[in-house]
């Protein structure tokens, strides 16, 4: 049977394929989709964790347990997850476990453009690296064999052009008698006590030196002999296109990116005239191949930043592009928080208040943007609070009370708990604002422990975001609702001119939450244009429903599109002139 998939689609087939048991991930583009596609395979316990360390710990413990499972996260997640990764990689596993790394070049939804294929290496892993759907199934099945077979985690790495893009799959049938999981005790192996970790570091060693060897005949490292005048080394979608755009050339596609087959390398390159290494990001073979001894030509002609196309091939290799039309120019279209977001007015205020504003990872990172403009620094997951207590400590007495951190719910249980611990603990004078819409919205609206929802769709523990605060210790920890433009500003004024931490939570749930009674939809709101002035006010807000019509009027007026329109009313507290009214 066969069925077009998406990469993220095929890798959970592939898992439900080989048997796993465990699922965990921390949402993140573009590996969200694996999770939300493993839940139609009931055999699987899957579920959302707080964050990518969390999740790999997860995994771990189902892996000792005997079960075979599956980690995923993007990119910047494995460098959360990190800590367990590198002693993982000496415990070594019980069950199979893959850990998958979903990879962005040209950071369509990141913060930066890391290459992890760096990661394996350092952590001395296996890495398998799929160039279309069907084997991103089928290196998920192989993945957890090597994983068991060598006593190993192997990576999995996606790009974002291969977990979204679709292709045809043929499916397989599930593993089957696999051994019951049970708890086996081995503490000289799962113990990492230096004594034990010390004879472990040999054995990962021998490792790869034994997964070098096993690469040199594995299938997925395959040589295709065409002309020998040029010889491509390549991997993953890079695959794809070499052979566009190169399809007489002789290729080495690499299915395992580490350990890498030596002698396979050296073989192919001695049949070609010229050898040719195309991958993206990092010369991350390009540099091996070079280390043995064997020319090549890489980095001199291809990008070392930014998605690899075609096109980009062809003008590598100085050949015609195919194209003989320009494609039609779209109009161009500003990242843009939704109509009704309950983050716009809060970033409007800040910006009214001319705050300094830490920032963090989630759609709300869109306060940067005009009109509100009210971003001034973002780094990482929960680096927000950090960089408010540090600034904090530099800077005088009278610039610390602009500096406010903005952070998400999802993003405050991730990894800013600790931030705020240690703001608290060496007594920070700056505020805090948790943006609570109850979902983790940028990455389409995964639940976390402060939605109440697993990822299953079942009720669970809702966690109490102001008691959570008062725990760690933060004195004055206020709610307010962000739709109620002048409370939020007197709460954010008072509590920016504190000389201690606070926090000032904004509650309202996401405009885009599907589940019954979480959003309520108000009344559209519609602008009398025999009263509107044409200030403009009402813009600043930046809200996609508000038009500017410039004909009307000596000066333009507003309009609301009714359709985009969520009746939030916050654009009506905008406006001096109470041109904006409920549409009757």
């Amino acid at each position: 049977m066969k069925e077009m998939l998406s990469g993220n689609e095929a890798i959970a087939r592939g898992a439900y394929e080989a048997g796993i048991k465990v699922a965990s991930a921390y949402p993140g583009t573009p590996s969200t989709e694996i999770l939300e596609n493993i839940v139609q395979y009931k055999e699987i316990d899957a579920s959302w964790a707080p964050n990518e360390k969390v999740a790999l710990e997860v995994g771990i413990g189902a892996s000792f347990g005997g079960a075979r499972a599956l980690v995923a996260m993007k990119h910047v997640g494995v460098n959360v997850a990190a800590d367990p990764l590198f002693t993982l990689a000496y415990t070594g596993v019980k069950g199979g476990l893959v850990f998958v790394t979903a990879d962005d070049p040209e950071l369509h939804s990141s913060q930066n453009e890391q290459d992890n294929r760096n990661y394996a290496r350092f952590a001395k892993v296996p890495m398998l690296e799929p160039a279309d759907s069907q084997e991103c199934k089928d290196f998920t099945r192989l993945a957890v064999e090597i994983s068991e077979q060598f006593d190993t985690p192997v990576m999995l790495r996606t790009t974002t052009r291969i977990s979204h893009s679709k292709s045809v799959v043929t499916l397989g049938e599930p593993a089957g008698g696999l051994p019951a999981p049970a708890l086996e005790r081995n503490p000289a192996k799962y113990v990492m006590l230096p004594g034990n970790a010390r004879i472990r570091h040999r054995f990962v060693e021998e490792r790869t030196d034994r997964l070098a060897d096993f690469g040199e005949t594995l299938a997925i490292n395959r040589v295709e002999m065409r002309s020998t005048e040029i010889g491509v080394i390549t991997v993953g979608v890079a695959y794809q296109y070499v052979r566009e755009v190169l399809p007489e050339a002789s290729v080495l596609k690499l299915g395992m990116v580490w350990p890498l087959p030596a002698g396979l390398i050296r073989r192919f390159a001695a049949q070609v005239d010229k050898l040719y290494v195309v991958e993206e990001l990092d010369p991350f073979i390009e540099d091996q191949v070079k280390a043995m001894g064997i020319p090549a030509i890489g980095k001199e002609i291809i990008p070392i930043c930014g998605e690899l196309t075609p096109a980009i091939l062809r003008t590598a290799f100085n050949l015609p592009q195919t194209a003989t039309t320009e494609p039609e120019r779209l109009p161009g279209r500003p990242p843009n928080m939704c109509p009704g977001c309950p983050h716009r007015g809060v970033f409007y205020t800040l910006n009214s208040l001319k705050a300094y504003v830490t920032g963090d990872i989630g759609c709300y990172t869109l306060g940067f943007m005009p009109p509100l403009s009210a971003m001034d620094t973002c780094v990482c997951m929960g680096a927000s609070i950090g960089n408010a207590t540090g600034i904090t400590k530099v800077v005088s007495p009278e610039e610390r009370q602009k500096v406010v951190a903005v952070i998400g719910d999802s993003t405050f249980l991730h990894s800013g708990i600790t931030g705020l611990l240690d703001m608290v603990y060496n007594k920070a004078p700056a505020t805090v604002v948790i943006l609570d819409n109850r979902i983790t919205a940028m990455t389409g609206r995964q639940e976390n422990p402060a939605s109440g929802y697993t990822l299953m769709g079942e009720e669970t523990f809702q966690v109490d975001l102001a008691q959570l605060c008062n725990t760690l210790g933060v004195q004055h920890v206020r709610t307010v609702d962000p739709y109620d433009l002048a409370d939020t500003k007197r709460v954010l004024q008072e509590e920016m001119a504190r000389p201690e931490p606070s926090v000032v939570i904004t509650q309202r749930p996401c405009v885009l939450i599907k589940r019954e009674g979480a959003f309520e939809r108000g009344e559209s709101q519609a602008v009398d244009f025999e009263i509107c002035s044409g200030c403009k006010a009402c813009l600043k807000l930046g809200c996609p429903a508000i038009i500017w019509q410039p004909s009307e009027g000596e000066r333009g007026k507003a309009m609301i599109d009714p359709l985009l329109c969520t009746g939030c009313e916050v654009c009506a507290q905008l406006c001096k002139f109470s041109a904006i009214k409920a549409l009757r």
